[in-house]
């Protein structure tokens, strides 16, 4: 059976990475949760190949190549211990999703399920990221990135009638519980 793939997409700071966890918790033995940016951490830990590769590209606050970043992708989700998984933080600019498509188009072990965007407005993007205590500079890189492909991202998989916009910037318990709710729908 194939693994039924859901991602999250939003700006940086938005939510998405503490929203997928919560996510997973609550459904712990049938939803898988990543991040792609800790798919790259644990590479880059393990000073693996793709690991050295992937840090010169971080330490700039640029994107990972997205042929490794769909590698790694693919991989996580097809060892994955439920059938249902939750990524969130890709694709983040439109050559990563056409790359993706692409490829999930021509893989029968997965399929994209669904596209959550969290919303929330770039002030408090700002705000989340910095109170983590990430730099403003890698923040302002990144959401120019984001905001840079997103329109095109929206419009394919909204094409696609896969794409939910979710607020997220209610309160977090409300945010998960709009999501678990979609969730019902589509697993």
């Amino acid at each position: 059976m194939p693994k039924k793939l859901i991602l999250l997409i939003g700006a940086p700071g938005s939510g998405k990475s503490t929203d997928a966890k919560l996510i997973a918790e609550k459904h712990t033995g049938k939803v898988t949760s990543y991040s792609t940016g800790d798919l790259i951490k644990e590479e880059i830990n393990n000073e693996t190949g793709i690991g050295n590769i992937a840090k010169s590209y971080v330490e700039k606050g640029d994107l990972v190549p997205t042929q490794i970043i769909v590698e790694l992708i693919v991989d996580a989700v097809n060892k994955a211990p439920t059938e249902v998984v939750m990524l969130d933080g890709f694709p983040r600019e439109d050559k990563e999703l056409q790359y993706f498509c692409d490829y999930i188009f021509n893989n029968d072990k997965i399929n994209i399920i669904s596209v959550l965007e969290i919303k929330v407005n770039d002030t408090l993007a700002k705000e989340r990221w910095l109170a983590s205590g990430r730099s403003e500079e890698i923040f302002e890189h990144e959401m120019k990135s984001y905001k840079e492909s997103l329109a095109e991202i929206e419009a394919h998989y909204d094409d696609k009638h896969i794409l939910k916009v979710i607020d997220g910037e209610r309160d977090l318990d409300v945010v998960i519980a709009d999501i678990d709710t979609y969730l019902e729908t589509v697993i």
